[in-house]
């Protein structure tokens, strides 16, 4: 029997460290996320560690793949995967249910080895987690070229000005609206939310998490003095789109380590919407750009932008273009909004 012990453990540590390197891999090349990469890889080498302390000679010794009735068993579409998320979810199911295995049967032989492979099984559910939040709103994210904010406390101008934007292409609308009160936010919210859903518009609301979870927003947008974005994520009731406002090298290295979906950068220029901010210049866009390349953040420029300077904007590294006054205030925000995004779609393919 303590041979048979040996040879589940072995089958099951190889098993856990292929499924590892899976998340590992996805992590890295389809997230391109240095920080989940290395908690996977993390999870990998601790587990090698921690198999290292039983009898390698006796785990090998028990191997016989010639003589496992399982070995060359065909079941149903066992190996059927659809894309990338599906290798990923199989992937975390294995894991786990490797680790368990490990646990129950290394029980019998080391218990301190048992208690280090339990907790790596608990790690591994919440690497899952965090992966799939971070990940299913980042790629939504992609897709996003032009950003309006419309800043307004009045509900008919709200819904007004988002209909407008979404007939000129705006990819994504955030509603920003410091003065309402609840009831009638979050009354707004909903239609605002409707008008960007029925269009495949990302709808994003400020500040406000318990508004945008009520209404169904596809995100919410925090300041720097706003909820972090780990309590925004144990409220949220789906994956939310997170971005957050950064003003210097310093908070985007802070904000970096919470891993929003995106995070804003500005303001580049003067601003009429923000006139006591003082501008950070397209030096900040240059930086944040090489800062986020292994991160897998998305970045927004915001402050200034408008038709005259959003290439150099682009040039600078600026992944998405946020404006507000350039489209809210513009004689006519749907061809305003026409204009931008067809100089976003121009710049892309050069």
């Amino acid at each position: 029997m303590e041979r048979a012990v040996y040879r589940i453990i072995d089958a099951n540590f190889n098993r856990a460290r292929e499924a590892a390197r899976v998340v590992e891999e996805f992590c890295r090349f389809a997230l391109n996320s240095a920080a989940l990469s290395e908690r996977a890889k993390r999870l990998r080498h601790e587990l090698s560690a921690c198999l290292g302390k039983l009898d390698t000679g006796r785990l090998l010794s028990s191997r016989d793949t010639l003589g496992d009735i399982g070995a060359g068993r065909h079941v149903d579409k066992q190996l059927e995967r659809s894309d990338l998320k599906d290798c990923l979810t199989a992937g975390c199911k294995r894991l786990t249910e490797a680790l368990r295995t490990l646990t129950e049967m290394t029980q019998t032989l080391d218990r301190s080895a048992a208690q280090i492979l339990e907790k790596l099984r608990f790690e591994a559910y919440t690497l899952e987690k965090d992966i799939f939040l971070f990940s299913e709103p980042a790629e939504k994210f992609k897709q996003v070229g032009l950003y309006v904010i419309i800043s307004s406390n009045l509900p008919a101008d709200i819904i007004s000005l988002a209909q407008k934007c979404v007939a000129g292409g705006a990819d994504c609308i955030q509603l920003r609206a410091k003065n309402i009160n609840d009831d009638t936010l979050f009354a707004v919210a909903v239609e605002f939310v409707k008008v960007c859903k029925d269009s495949g518009v990302f709808s994003i609301i400020n500040d406000r998490v318990d508004i945008a979870v009520a209404a169904g927003a596809d995100g919410v947008h925090l300041g720097q003095n706003d909820l972090p974005v780990e309590q925004v994520r144990r409220l949220q009731l789906a994956p939310l789109i997170i971005g957050k406002s950064t003003h210097s090298p310093e908070q985007l290295t802070s904000t970096c380590r919470e891993l929003p979906t995106y995070v804003s950068l500005g303001p580049i220029f003067s601003t009429i919407t923000k006139p006591a901010a003082e501008p950070v210049g397209l030096d900040y866009v240059r930086q944040a750009a090489k800062q986020l390349v292994d991160t897998g953040i998305a970045n927004v420029a915001i402050g200034g932008i408008a038709e005259g300077n959003v290439e150099e904007v682009l040039k600078a590294g600026a992944g998405a273009i946020a404006v507000c006054s350039a489209v809210t205030q513009a004689r006519d925000p749907a061809s305003a909004c026409r204009t931008l995004k067809n100089k976003i779609i121009a710049f892309k393919k050069e």
